[in-house]
């Protein structure tokens, strides 16, 4: 028994509790699974029962609905178990994360790893990483555990979570609905939900005003030390706009594509893009079939890519979060696993 504790000691990184056991060989960085339930084989259940993690202690359950205090939001399948303060926090005076020269943690960056049955291969650096997405928070439930890169989390510091960039690794953080934005220290691993791109610190996401809704639509542009870009809503991402430029409209059977990188009110759109495909009758082939299954609005965008021609099956605009974890959800069912979110 003693071996056994001391190799959980060392090795358990995962709230066994929560997501089940690490699914590739070496151990997997430490995982939030606040939203994923995995059943444990009989051994595992037994030995977590025998066997402490001491670097995660059982988190007591809780019955507290997830959301800032007075809120009427119902506890969803994305926020459940988590939830702020008993009482609204200012952090008006924290200050955003300030960028420094940094070596890659020895903890939380392997190359490659597996989380419930999904690969993830990290990017060779930082610098240079942009992408847009949809943000969530993460707040009690976690204050004070470890961190993927060691440090324990503070939901009152600036700091997130992200699955591919190395930590620490200092992005800037935009809200694209109010223009808000902040720098933070990523440090964590997650989150491990489809099309989440950022988990924030309670401190973050309260600065970018998205406490309520729980989740918002993002940019996230890496900064370095004196290399803080100006708000992402000035600098739109170029790959996605020229992708967008460049929309041919898809078969008269289907709805055309959306060129307008946003709404007549300037809030931004978020579509689902099904997959890229080299030949376009597979791409037409994939849309009718969608449409078929009664999915509205999907279309078919020719890019031109350097020599070569991509053909990318969209669905949107979409009307928010739930409309795409909805339609996620439902796009499994017809095989289309991958489908990944597009915020022009």
């Amino acid at each position: 028994m003693q071996f056994l504790s001391r190799l959980f000691s060392k090795k358990c990184a995962l709230h066994f509790w929560e997501i089940g056991t690490p699914e590739n060989s070496s151990c997997a960085p430490p995982l939030r699974g606040r939203y994923t339930h995995v059943a444990l084989s009989p051994f595992l259940l037994a030995l977590t029962l025998l066997t402490a993690c001491s670097q995660f202690p059982e988190q007591p359950k809780d019955t507290k609905p997830w959301g800032p205090p007075g809120s009427d939001i119902p506890a969803t399948p994305a926020h459940k178990g988590d939830y702020g303060p008993d009482k609204p926090v200012d952090v008006s005076n924290v200050k955003d994360a300030v960028p420094t020269d940094v070596t890659p943690s020895r903890y939380g960056n392997p190359s490659t790893y597996t989380v419930l049955g999904q690969n993830y291969t990290l990017l060779p650096a930082c610098k240079g990483y942009h992408d847009r997405g949809i943000a969530s928070w993460y707040g009690m439930q976690f204050h004070g555990s470890r961190t993927s890169d060691g440090e324990t989390y503070d939901m009152y510091a600036m700091t997130a979570a992200n699955k591919v960039v190395p930590i620490p690794c200092y992005a800037r953080v935009t809200n694209l609905k109010n223009g808000k934005s902040v720098v933070v220290k990523i440090n964590d691993r997650g989150p491990f939900v489809a099309n989440r791109l950022i988990d924030l610190s309670y401190a973050a996401a309260s600065k970018l005003g998205m406490l309520g809704s729980g989740t918002a639509l993002v940019d996230v542009q890496a900064v370095g030390p004196g290399d803080l870009p100006p708000p992402a809503s000035t600098v739109p991402p170029a790959v996605s706009v020229a992708a967008a430029a460049v929309a041919v409209p898809a078969a008269a059977s289907l709805a055309p594509a959306p060129l307008a990188p946003s709404t007549a009110n300037g809030a931004p759109q978020i579509f689902l893009q099904v997959g890229a495909y080299a030949e376009r009758a597979n791409a037409d082939n994939a849309a009718a079939k969608i449409g078929a299954s009664g999915i509205p609005h999907a279309f078919v965008l020719s890019v031109s890519e350097g020599a070569r021609t991509l053909y990318k099956v969209r669905i949107g605009p979409l009307a928010d979060v739930d409309s795409v974890d909805q339609l996620t959800t439902k796009l499994i069912g017809l095989g289309f696993d991958d489908a990944q979110i597009v915020i022009p």
